[in-house]
């Protein structure tokens, strides 16, 4: 039994005091939780199996591997603690970037206060290097921000005066005054907080299985293990001949519980999907919950809104048009000047289109908006008319008919009453918008939808560069409402809508998956949402895809190897060929594979 050679821890009273000493470091603290769970009526768990094991390898004077078990035990449980604190820190990060104060501007001078005490309307100063405190307007006239913290972003973001900063980005070229137009606790950053904080508390069906499972599994066991102590003794009383010795079958028995912790399971399964919500994180999606990294993986119809969600939202000139005789920038600069007299978006963009060339704007006289058509000015003295057709129209000057048939937006210029050239505005496509799609086709997810209330003939443009088949423009909210549940209607399809305004929530909450973008995405259509692409990248879409189903791969590759190794093992210990050694393998060894498997996912590149 001893192995040390020397003849004092012969005696077996000196050996066990000694084991013992080596016992109690490791076992108190299991003993303790065995205890506290039997006091809360939760008798059948991992620590009482272990406090049992361990006290009957004493009680038959098996003392090396009592200690061994609750040792190794212990050190499983340190794996299993580090590696939820690692897949912690990837998700906690955002918790750390919250701002601890604000700098206020008031009739004393800058006031130092916590983020919570400064009011809407309020103005607060953020020096290079300081986060953002709260979400307000830029009052500067531009800033430099590192938002990475927040949209996984690594290039900083320009904004300019009179555009949205968001509390959480760091200031990184100068110092900027915001005016803050929400409290703290209704910021973008503290929804994003809230997010995460509940998304570990949804779990996954797998999770819901396993705990169920282990409240009948582990007291069917601890039956099983006394029966292998009890039918071979009420045995040995039919069959005189059958030599039973309590100290093996007890033996035989203890095997058998450690064997039967279902520690591998309870512990590595839910650390698995804890460690896909911590990689989405890290690469700015943010999941709910582990239950939508099940959904994600079964989805085989993408439903996708096309402004916000495939183009950026706003309007860019996409082309020039000049008539002979004048050139691309002489036409822009003209209908830029006079569009400074609008506060259209349209108007907005041409301007805006110029203003990326030069400062220099002369000022138009005699201005006069015609409701509906456009505008009519006097610059240079000549008499201009930028709108649509209808202006052109109206005062009898011709232009190509092939103007009529452009389905983008088609701004018209006419220069003392001769046709000048028009001038293309379009909602521009995501950079990633077609890289998007390809990742979606080599997910699997073949039947790709766009669903907008833009013009069918855009969106039929749209589709077309994107390589999408299906695509219906000029709907309304409810429109949208009737052909997804068209969609819906196959049992056979799970269906993900991706979108970002206000009139997708009811398409987002009727899904299987709803996906927001967060960046720019409203506040209902977040909330609604199940994962939020924090990036506003339609690309992150395949990327969530493939987190959830390398998720459930890791899940699945678990339980199957928990299972199988403890079912062989089970089968050796009840026959009396395996001992206490090999029951620890297959519990604590079990469960740090198990462990270092599921993490594997957080150093994954997607």
């Amino acid at each position: 039994m001893f192995a040390t050679g020397v003849p004092f821890f012969e005696n077996q009273w000196v050996g066990l005091l000694w084991y013992l000493i080596a016992y109690l470091p490791v076992g108190i603290p299991v003993l303790k939780e065995a205890w506290e769970a039997m006091r809360e009526k939760n008798i059948f768990n991992e620590f009482t199996l272990m406090s049992i094991a361990t006290i009957g390898a004493f009680f038959i004077g098996e003392y090396p591997e009592g200690v061994a078990v609750m040792l190794f035990y212990s050190i499983g449980e340190l794996f299993q603690q580090a590696a939820v604190n690692r897949a912690k820190r990837s998700i906690s990060a955002l918790l750390d970037i919250r701002p601890e104060e604000a700098s206020v501007v008031r009739d004393k001078g800058l006031e130092t206060v916590l983020p919570e005490e400064v009011r809407v309307g309020e103005t607060v100063e953020v020096k290079v290097g300081e986060r953002v405190p709260l979400d307000g307007i830029m009052i500067s006239d531009s800033g430099s921000f590192n938002t990475s913290a927040l949209t996984g972003e690594s290039v900083p973001r320009d904004i300019k005066k009179e555009e949205e900063v968001l509390a959480g980005m760091i200031a990184t070229d100068s110092v900027c005054r915001i005016k803050v137009t929400k409290p703290f606790g209704q910021s973008a950053l503290a929804r994003i907080l809230e997010l995460v904080q509940n998304a570990t508390e949804r779990k996954a069906p797998a999770e819901h299985f396993i705990r169920k499972f282990a409240r009948i599994y582990t007291p069917v066991v601890t039956a099983l293990a006394v029966l292998i102590v009890v039918l071979p003794w009420l045995w040995s009383f039919i069959d005189p001949e059958f030599g039973y010795i309590f100290n093996d079958w007890l033996y035989r028995g203890l095997v058998f519980l450690v064997i039967s912790c279902p520690c591998a399971l309870v512990i590595s399964i839910p650390l698995g999907y804890f460690g896909g919500i911590g990689a989405a994180s890290r690469k700015g999606i943010l999941f709910k919950g582990g239950n939508y990294l099940d959904v994600i993986t079964k989805i085989n119809t993408v439903v996708m809104d096309k402004t916000g969600t495939l183009t950026k939202g706003v309007f860019e000139v996409q082309d020039i048009i000049p008539e002979e005789g004048l050139s691309k920038d002489e036409l822009l600069r003209t209908v830029a000047i006079v569009e400074t007299q609008s506060n259209h978006p349209i108007a907005k963009a041409i301007v805006s289109s110029f203003l990326k060339n030069t400062m220099f704007l002369a000022q138009p006289t005699n201005v006069r908006e015609v409701a509906g058509q456009g505008i009519e000015a006097e610059l240079g003295g000549k008499k201009i008319l930028v709108g649509n057709t209808k202006l052109l129209h109206t005062n009898g000057i011709v232009y190509p008919a092939e103007v009529e048939d452009i389905p983008e937006t088609t701004v018209l210029c006419a220069m003392d009453g001769k046709y000048a050239g028009y001038i293309v505005v379009a909602d521009a496509l995501k950079d990633d918008a077609k890289v998007a799609i390809e990742g979606l086709r080599k997910a699997g997810i073949k039947n790709i939808v766009i669903l907008s209330g833009d013009k069918q003939a855009i969106v039929s443009k749209l589709a077309g560069e994107l390589g999408i088949d299906r695509a219906y423009g000029d709907l309304l909210p409810e429109g949208k409402v009737e052909k997804f549940e068209e969609l819906k209607a196959d049992p056979t399809s799970r269906v993900a809508f991706v979108g970002d305004g206000i009139n997708d929530a009811p398409v987002l909450a009727m899904s299987d998956v709803g996906i927001a973008m967060g960046g720019l995405g409203s506040d209902v259509a977040i909330e609604t949402a199940d994962v939020v692409i924090q990036t506003d990248q339609p690309g992150k879409i395949p990327m969530a895809i493939r987190i959830g189903k390398a998720t459930r791969r890791i899940v699945v590759q678990n339980i199957t190897m928990a299972f199988g190794i403890k079912l062989v093992v089970l089968i050796l210990g009840a026959g009396g060929l395996a001992t206490l050694w090999e029951a620890v393998f297959a519990d604590v060894g079990v469960s740090v594979l198990a462990i270092l498997n599921a993490i594997r996912i957080m150093r994954k590149k997607f």
